[in-house]
């Protein structure tokens, strides 16, 4: 029993394994290039939780950063959903732009609260939505989705200058809900990761890109279904993920195609840091795993399951 429970306990080890980031946004020293990073409390939260986030972000002097409030109206400006309640707002985010080339990266800063929406999630949405070259940290004080964050990061990005088109960022919230679902929905599916979704969602909007420049006009619903479950079977998810789910992905690409995105030099260069990224996980992943040697205690693991079944019968 004692075996079962320690093999047990290496499975689920495994499952939690996550590539560190190697970032995190300074706010002891103003960038005298692009500012202080600016954070955008959820306006659902109460002064002592603000304080609170604040303490999770890392910020120790308020005077280093530029502080704005997400509400529930910055909701349905952003993302085109929601009722205009603020009170729900808990979500919050730090910004800092980055130089040219360094892409979207995205850092949950309290994942045992975040629980729903993965970092890569995140910036893959935020690039759709027009956002590039930026560091952005997500924190909240209680359990929440996280699905709002990105109004946060919209909000960041205005208060600096940077006016974002509306329909990109319903589009990139139509991405996030759409990929999200499926990764929750698939979450048991044996052969299923999140990462490889990501990667996934990352080829078909370069693809899709890629096509309307070479053939001058947009994709049909045909080229689209193609599209998507080569993507699928790029990332071995073509017998995972089901008809469902890929009709919410034609519906998504759709929608992406007519918007500014598909056109943008600034995307293409965005997804192609953010593939990278990705890849770079996935093999950090595999190597820790290897290097661990929990590979070699997971089949050792299904050994003893199988050694033990054999057993129980041999016994009868």
């Amino acid at each position: 029993m004692k075996k079962w429970v320690k093999a047990t306990a290496v499975v689920l080890a495994l499952m939690g394994l996550s590539m560190k980031n190697a970032y995190a946004i300074d706010t002891t020293t103003v960038n005298e290039k692009w500012g202080k990073p600016t954070v955008v409390y959820g306006g659902g939260l109460s002064e002592a939780q603000i304080q609170q986030t604040s303490q999770l972000l890392g910020i120790k002097d308020p005077n280093t950063v530029l502080t704005e409030t997400a509400t529930g109206q910055d909701l349905i400006k952003y993302l085109g959903s929601g009722d205009g309640n603020t009170s729900v707002m808990i979500s919050s985010v730090m910004v800092q732009k980055t130089d040219k080339g360094t892409g979207v990266k995205v850092k949950i800063k309290t994942p045992e609260n975040i629980t729903l929406v993965t970092a890569e999630q995140y910036a893959n949405a935020a690039i759709t939505a027009g956002v590039t070259d930026a560091e952005i940290e997500v924190a909240a004080v209680s359990k929440v989705t996280g699905e709002s964050a990105l109004t946060g990061v919209y909000k960041a990005f205005e208060a600096n200058g940077v006016q974002l088109d509306a329909k990109r960022t319903e589009v990139a919230q139509q991405e996030l809900e759409v990929t999200n679902k499926i990764a929750q929905e698939n979450a048991n599916a044996k052969g299923f990761d999140s990462s490889k979704l990501d990667k996934a969602m990352i080829e078909i909007k370069k693809e899709l890109a890629e096509l309307k420049q070479k053939q001058g006009q947009l994709a049909t619903k045909e080229d689209i279904e193609r599209i998507i479950n080569e993507a699928l079977k790029n990332n071995s998810l073509q017998n995972v993920i089901s008809q469902d789910q890929i009709n919410a992905l034609v519906a998504f690409a759709q929608n992406y195609q007519n918007t500014s995105a598909i056109d943008s030099k600034q995307v293409l260069e965005q997804l192609n840091s953010l593939s990278k990224s990705v890849s770079e996980k996935i093999n950090s992943l595999v190597e820790q795993a290897k290097n661990e040697g929990w590979l070699d205690k997971i089949a050792q693991f299904f050994q003893s399951i199988f050694d033990a079944i054999k057993n129980l019968f041999s016994q009868n």
